[in-house]
Formats: structure tokens, C-alpha cells, sequence
């Protein structure tokens, strides 16, 4: 449980400075600002697709392969990748703000610091998950500190300063653009390059899947949202102010499975038990959130009960199929595990696209439901469990 809460907080950071920084340059700034949260919310499923094959991959390949030079080959070609990537969408960003149907010279400054500060968030997070596999927690936890202080202290403390979004900007990139390249270099050894991208797939390829659906469906989701249904976009916003840092926090449960389970430490009760705690301790956290901030931001409370509802069953869900998607993606069969994660989301793709501004809930729990039923069966059918609490093949 520790290194479980250990790894909640460096997703709370990640998840929860970017949120509370909007909500601050709103406060004085200019409320438009607070949108730029959700409009640069699908790039970070860019994040999601790299790190599933430059960073996990490699790491439990590492640790199941013993192959020395996987980790750092690929923290240098994901950075390199990593660069032109965002890059491109930063020197684009006109065109990805008029496809979200958004004001250009409302947004466009801080657009680009928002896309560039994603990529600085995930460079970090490409060294933190190094350390999760070495059982290093606890500097991962102060780098992760260190880190979205400085993001935190000079974007606002420039803000009260000065009006000047570039200078912003600029001031708040900087210092912790030379942090995480310390750390990167403080966390480098020597290596020779390995090549074998398909071996790194091999490991991560369902969650590779999922970030690039996820992505394409909130890209034109969220577009549609901000076209057609204000009041919709409103309540989402507020959702996902109450909801999207617990959601990230709760993938701590499938990073500590997947570094047990490379290392052949994975006991499934006990993981199960933690994650259970640790899920209902994310819900309340939202039932409370959701209380206080409702009438503060004015939504229509019969959409926010509908979302809060769905998004209970969906959180209650999550462990329990997580640790099963983590362990036959290693264990078992990486195409199969990777197929039914395709079925369960191509599903979802085509929900998104009903006439209704319910969509979102609808795919929601259908993904999850499927993934419940699949897994528990495949699971059931292929393995047993010890007395110890450990997966045995049938």
C-alpha cells in the first residue's frame, strides 16, 4: 500500500498542479482560460501512446528479458520522437484551435505553453516510471515534487507580475525545463542502442491501443461538445475539474501491478485488497468535491448526477479489471489481451458518436462492463488461484 500511495502522489501532481494553475490564471488572468485545460486535454493521450511503448515496454522488458539497454535506448528515442511531436502541434496550434471550433487569439499563447508544459510533464514522468521499476519511490516522489513546484510557483508568480502571456509563458517553462534535463541526465547510463520496437509493444500494446482511441475520440468529441451543447461543455468541464485528477491517480493501480508483475512479485488479492481501498478513498474524495463545487459553478445538476453516476460504477469497476488487463497483457497472451481491449473500444468509438450529449456516460460504463465480462472469463478459463493469493495456469 505504501508504494501504491507513493505512486498516487506523483499522479496527483501531474493530474492536479495543471487544474488548480488554470483555475488561478482565470482567477487573474482572464476566464477564458480555464477552457484550455479541456481543449489541450486529448494531446495528452499523445503522452500515453508514447510512454506505453519508449518507457513501460522497455521497463518490463528489462526486468522479464534482462535486457540492460532497453530502458535508456528508448528514453532517448522517445524523447527525440517526443520532440517533433509536439513540436508539430505547438507550431500548429491555430489549426487545432479552430478545430475545436475555439477563438485563435483567445487562446493561441497559452495553447502553446499548455502543449509544451505536457511535453515537460511527460519527460518527467518517463524518469519517474524508471524509478518505479527500481522500487526507487521515494525520489521519484521528490523529483515529481520539485518538478511541478517550480511548474506551479513561476507560471503564477509571473502571472501577478505581469499581463504579458508570452513572458509568462516563458518564465514557467524554463526552470523546470532545465530541472527535468537534470534529472535526466542524472538518471542516464551508459547503454548501446537497442532496436527491437516490436519486443516493446509486445508488453504494453492494450494500453498502447487504448491511448490512441482515447485520443481520437476525445479529440472530435470535445470538438462536437464545444460546437453544439454549451450547457453540455459546462458540465463536462465541471466533471472533469472533480473527477479527471482522481481518474489519473487511479492508474497508479496498473503502474504498481505491472512493475509486480515483471518482477514475479504479483499477488492478486493482496493487489486487490489495496486497490479497492485506495479507489473508494478517490470516490469520496469526488462525492465531496462534488458537494461543495456544484452551485459555485452553476451546472445543471440533473447532468452532473447522471456523469456522477456513471463515473461511481466505472471507478468501482476499474481495479478489478486493471489488474486482470495487466496481468494476461505479461503473462498470458499480449494479442488476445490486446484484441479484447480493441473490441471493448472500438464499441466505445462508435457510442461517441450517438446524438445525444450523454455519449460520453454511455461508452463510458459499456467499456468497462465488457472489459468486467471478458477478463473475469479468460481469466477464470486460463488460470486458478493459490492459497498464496498468486495466478496458476490451469
Amino acid at each position: 500500500m505504501n508504494r501504491l500511495l507513493r505512486i498516487w502522489l506523483d499522479n496527483l501532481l501531474l493530474s492536479f498542479i495543471p487544474i488548480i494553475s488554470w483555475f488561478f490564471l482565470w482567477v487573474i488572468e482572464s476566464s477564458d482560460l480555464i477552457v484550455i485545460f479541456s481543449l489541450t486535454y486529448p494531446i495528452q493521450f499523445i503522452w500515453s501512446i508514447l510512454l506505453s511503448i519508449f518507457s513501460t515496454g522497455p521497463n518490463i522488458d528489462k526486468e522479464k528479458n534482462w535486457n540492460k539497454n532497453s530502458v535508456m535506448s528508448w528514453i532517448v528515442l522517445w524523447t527525440i520522437v517526443a520532440i517533433i511531436i509536439y513540436w508539430l502541434f505547438a507550431r500548429n496550434i491555430e489549426w487545432y484551435i479552430s478545430f475545436m471550433n475555439l477563438d485563435i487569439d483567445t487562446y493561441k499563447i497559452f495553447s502553446i505553453y499548455s502543449v509544451l508544459q505536457l511535453f515537460l510533464a511527460f519527460e518527467l514522468q518517463l524518469v519517474l516510471t524508471k524509478l518505479y521499476f527500481e522500487w526507487n519511490n521515494k525520489l521519484a516522489n521528490k523529483y515529481s515534487i520539485i518538478s511541478n513546484s517550480l511548474s506551479f510557483v513561476f507560471l503564477i508568480g509571473t502571472a501577478l507580475l505581469t499581463e504579458n502571456q508570452i513572458i509568462i509563458s516563458i518564465c514557467a517553462l524554463i526552470p523546470n525545463a532545465i530541472f527535468i534535463l537534470y534529472i535526466l541526465i542524472k538518471n542516464s547510463n551508459k547503454f548501446n542502442f537497442d532496436q527491437n520496437i516490436f519486443q516493446r509493444i509486445k508488453f504494453d500494446s492494450s494500453e498502447l491501443f487504448r491511448s490512441f482511441a482515447l485520443f481520437l475520440i476525445y479529440l472530435f468529441w470535445y470538438s462536437n461538445t464545444f460546437q453544439f451543447w454549451p450547457e453540455y461543455a459546462a458540465a463536462i468541464a465541471f466533471m472533469s475539474l472533480i473527477s479527471d485528477t482522481q481518474r489519473d491517480m487511479a492508474m497508479a493501480v496498473w503502474k504498481l501491478a505491472k512493475v509486480d508483475i515483471s518482477k514475479n512479485k504479483f499477488n492478486y488479492i493482496e493487489h486487490r485488497k489495496n486497490a479497492c481501498k485506495y479507489i473508494w478513498i478517490l470516490l469520496v474524495s469526488i462525492f465531496i468535491l462534488f458537494v461543495t463545487l456544484f452551485s459555485i459553478y452553476n451546472i445543471d445538476i440533473r447532468i452532473g448526477l447522471i456523469f456522477l453516476a456513471f463515473d461511481v460504477l466505472d471507478f468501482l469497476l476499474f481495479p478489478l479489471n486493471e489488474l486482470k488487463i495487466c496481468f494476461l497483457q505479461i503473462e498470458w497472451s499480449a494479442k488476445k489481451t490486446t484484441w479484447n481491449v480493441f473490441c471493448s473500444y472500438f464499441i466505445r468509438t462508435l457510442l461517441s458518436f450517438l446524438p445525444t450529449p450523454f455519449c460520453t456516460a454511455i461508452w463510458q460504463i459499456n467499456t468497462a462492463i465488457y472489459e468486467f465480462f471478458a477478463f473475469w472469463y479468460i481469466t477464470k478459463k486460463n488460470y486458478r488461484l493459490d492459497d498464496r493469493g498468486v495466478f496458476v495456469k490451469n
